[in-house]
């Protein structure tokens, strides 16, 4: 599990900074405090949820300007990484400490600034069945996590140092690589400072007066994804799962791009499950030769930032032997190019807020 998670921290790093630095290199630094509560997003973590959780978020940010013709596009983003200390303020969920990938966009001339970061986070108290039986979110002590801020900001108020202030959402979830795996997920208010490394000294920024329209016939797209994971049922072991998708694409200009195709999973986890719900719940009328494999037909969008691009897919099962979660499932997750035809992705597929897998990919787009 732990050289599973690491590839995704090392991918989002290259996500972020694979572009070349060519000029106009300017970089900033931010701390917030920040001071929140944890939603109650499943009944089963009710007894987790007794103190208000507080922490710090330090970051590094490359200011972008237009050296690269996707950073006008997005308003000249700033690309960076971060760092998340958070205190649950419960003995049984511990601290956790987090490092991330992340994106900074802008709104309204650069006021509101909305943060997007993807990271790894080692929990110092984990689930345990004999010594921490209490923390049914936390099965691992490291975690996939998520963390949104939006921010009224405003840089170099005086020589280089600034404010910042707004709300943020942080997500812990191992995925379901292993059980238990509630997960939890903050609401907290945060403010900071800023300081320019330049001391405030302004940039220009660059701009293209005129774009080639990209037109594009339809491509079409084959992936391979594979990963671990394991049902809600502690103790029924980690297994390998693999799929195989088929799906055509459409660009509708620079940013986007709308999918259509067909998924087969096999998930191996579902054949304990299955043994499992046979065995002691015969009333569900679950046969312990039940067939583990679906097949699901998707409908997606793909926004291109760069050479990456984020991934939405919505899905429903049109062969559905064994029910598990119901029929419509849902990905979302990054895909990186390499050249015009290969690319590598990192997904999450659930069902609606239940995570079933983190599953790593290649593919081939002809």
């Amino acid at each position: 599990m732990r050289p599973v998670l690491i590839c995704i921290a090392l991918l989002c790093g290259v996500l972020c900074f694979s572009q070349k630095d060519k000029v106009n290199k300017k970089y900033v630094l931010d701390a917030d405090h920040f001071y929140g509560s944890i939603l109650l997003h499943n009944p089963d973590i009710s007894h987790l949820i007794n103190e208000h959780p507080g922490g710090l978020i330090l970051g590094l940010n490359r200011k972008t300007y237009g050296n690269e013709e996707w950073e006008e596009l997005y308003n000249y983003p700033d690309v960076g990484y971060s760092f998340v200390y958070q205190d649950m303020n419960n003995e049984n969920l511990g601290k956790n400490f987090g490092l991330f990938a992340h994106y900074n966009f802008y709104f309204f001339k650069r006021y509101l600034q909305l943060r997007i970061g993807q990271g790894i986070t080692y929990n110092t108290n984990p689930y345990d069945k004999n010594t921490n039986f209490r923390n049914n979110a936390y099965g691992s002590d490291l975690m996939s996590s998520t963390y949104l801020m939006l921010n009224f900001h405003r840089e170099n108020i005086f020589k280089g140092f600034g404010f910042k202030a707004g709300i943020s959402v942080i997500h812990y979830s191992n995925a379901n690589i292993k059980a238990p795996n509630t997960s939890t997920n903050t609401f907290a208010l945060n403010a900071g400072l800023t300081y320019d490394l330049d001391g405030g000294q302004e940039k220009e920024y660059l701009t293209i007066a005129d774009r080639e329209k990209i037109t594009e016939p339809i491509k079409y797209n084959i992936a391979f994804r594979t990963g671990v994971n394991e049902s809600d049922v502690i103790g029924l072991g980690q297994h390998p799962f693999y799929i195989f998708s088929g799906y055509v694409d459409k660009r509708l200009g620079r940013k986007s791009a709308i999918h259509l195709g067909t998924d087969i999973f096999f998930s191996n986890f579902l054949k304990g499950l299955i043994q499992y719900q046979a065995i002691s719940f015969p009333e569900k009328g679950v046969g312990q030769n039940d067939d583990y494999k679906r097949v699901g037909l998707f409908l997606g969008h793909e926004l291109f930032v760069n050479k990456m691009s984020v991934i939405v897919q919505l899905g429903y099962y049109v062969y559905y032997p064994f029910d598990f979660e119901g029929r419509v499932y849902n990905r979302i997750g990054m895909k990186r190019y390499f050249g015009k035809k290969m690319f590598g992705s990192i997904t999450l597929k659930s069902h609606a807020a239940a995570a079933e897998a983190v599953e790593f990919g290649v593919g081939v787009r002809l």
